[in-house]
């Protein structure tokens, strides 16, 4: 059976004064770590972070953009995804040492990290939040994040796979005030939901399967894709910020520049006609 994928679906819960997010990501994901060499433990923990900053974006009350970043000194050194409120998602990973399959605890391969958060409205001011990466997950970290910032208690529960990465995210409402009853025995349900069944099922059945006996408000499900950004004419800008001397000495010796998008791996070449153009 065919179902949509890549997608995220918001739902509230009429009497219990919490909202919910589930997304499901395929294609895009997979677009996402297509042309890069990522080992087994990268591609799993991009995955986890491409799902939070779906979640994330579906979260923010404006037009514009976030960007989540694990900085760390163990061997990822660098892990990003950036996301619109388009639900246009982009990401990257550096790695400083050869990473084995055995290796899969979040503290091993991050080491020290901190978790950067960025918000960048396209009108109004850009905030940056930072959070400790002191967690055993990127689940941890960033309900961490919401405890601290914004006094909101909130559960993720993050999965990926190399071929699959799926998310959900439980948040209480300010309306609740301090009674946790409810956002409690959500917790529990939602617990029960394995990888395997988020990365097999249609969103709709699973959030049947998990709330059938509560009453939810589904709201039209918003399509997620990887977009890059990348084009020649960002390029060229971004080689007019190079000193000329450097530019010259390239083309002296090679003939062309070559620029590759770190995101996407697109290449893009110039002649220095194209530069002095």
């Amino acid at each position: 059976m065919n179902y949509p994928t890549d997608q995220l679906l918001r739902y509230t819960f009429i009497d219990q004064d919490v909202r919910g997010e589930l997304v499901q990501l395929t294609s895009s994901y997979q677009r996402m770590l297509q042309g890069h060499d990522y080992a087994a433990p990268v591609q799993r923990l991009l995955g986890e972070l491409m799902a939070a900053t779906s979640l994330l974006t579906a979260t923010l009350k404006f037009e514009g953009h976030i960007a989540l970043q694990l900085q760390g000194d163990g061997p990822i050194n660098f892990l990003a995804v950036n996301g619109s409120h388009h639900q246009q998602l982009r990401g990257i990973a550096r790695v400083r040492e050869a990473i084995s399959d055995e290796q899969t605890g979040l503290r091993e391969l991050l080491g020290k990290a901190v978790m950067v958060i960025t918000l960048t409205p396209l009108e109004g001011e850009r905030y940056q939040g930072v959070v400790s990466g002191d967690g055993d997950s990127i689940a941890k970290i960033i309900e961490n994040y919401f405890m601290q910032s914004e006094q909101l208690n909130t559960r993720l529960w993050l999965h990926a796979d190399g071929e699959h990465a799926a998310g959900m995210l439980l948040q209480v409402m300010p309306a609740a005030g301090k009674d946790l009853t409810g956002f409690e025995h959500l917790q529990h349900l939602t617990a029960t939901m394995t990888a395997a069944e988020l990365y097999s099922l249609p969103g709709t059945e699973v959030l049947h399967r998990l709330y059938h006996e509560e009453q939810v408000e589904v709201y039209p499900p918003m399509p997620v894709s990887f977009e890059c950004g990348c084009s020649r004419e960002r390029t060229l800008e971004a080689l007019a910020t190079v000193e000329p001397s450097e530019l010259h000495e390239i083309l002296t010796q090679d003939g062309e520049i070559v620029m590759t998008c770190e995101y996407c791996n697109a290449q893009y070449v110039f002649s220095e006609a194209d530069l002095v153009g």
